[in-house]
């Protein structure tokens, strides 16, 4: 089945600011269809690539990153905020659309030379995202790749990781 996915987004007006367009991706996840569909074609998009292990920053970035690690048959890191792990680790700060804010992985998530892709529901500015790249980084990970659900164009968060990771493969799903 099609699905017309960006049809399932609801845009919340000033939130969680007064000027920001949220993207709600809520009413694209409580159609189990639409879900899977979304699920699916961004497993084709980036099965190519290879990944040994996928890493998505809290909380969106659980819900598409870590069915993508199931269907490919990966492993899944969580990227959360600082304070939040229990055990050793990295941490890096990284400036959002609308503030600053800290991502942390523990230092033994993953084993130096693993082939990663970095996924998240949203690319907007591309600090969050480029923080988890650099954590990956910093473990000794390899990126082979950026995915994100929604990508808003007028930011040129794409255009930004490129400038810094001219290689990168970026995939999107949804344009705004």
């Amino acid at each position: 089945m099609s699905f017309d996915f960006k049809s399932k987004i609801r845009i919340i007006p000033d939130f969680p600011q007064p000027g920001i367009l949220f993207k709600d991706i809520t009413t694209l996840l409580k159609d189990g269809e639409a879900y899977r569909a979304a699920i699916d074609a961004l497993v084709e998009k980036v099965r190519p690539l290879q990944p040994v292990t996928i890493a998505g920053p809290e909380a969106r970035g659980f819900v598409i990153g870590a069915p993508i690690a199931y269907v490919l048959g990966t492993g899944f890191i969580p990227i959360r905020k600082e304070g939040k792990l229990p055990a050793d680790v990295e941490v890096v700060p990284y400036t959002k659309e609308y503030g600053v804010d800290y991502l942390a992985v523990h230092r033994d998530a993953l084993t130096p030379g693993t082939r990663v892709l970095v996924a998240d529901d949203l690319l907007a500015t591309g600090g969050t995202i480029a923080a988890t790249i650099e954590l990956m980084q910093k473990l000794g990970g390899v990126v082979v790749g950026a995915m994100f659900l929604i990508e808003l164009t007028y930011l040129d968060g794409r255009a930004r990781l490129k400038e810094a990771y001219p290689d990168l493969p970026v995939v999107s799903l949804i344009e705004f």
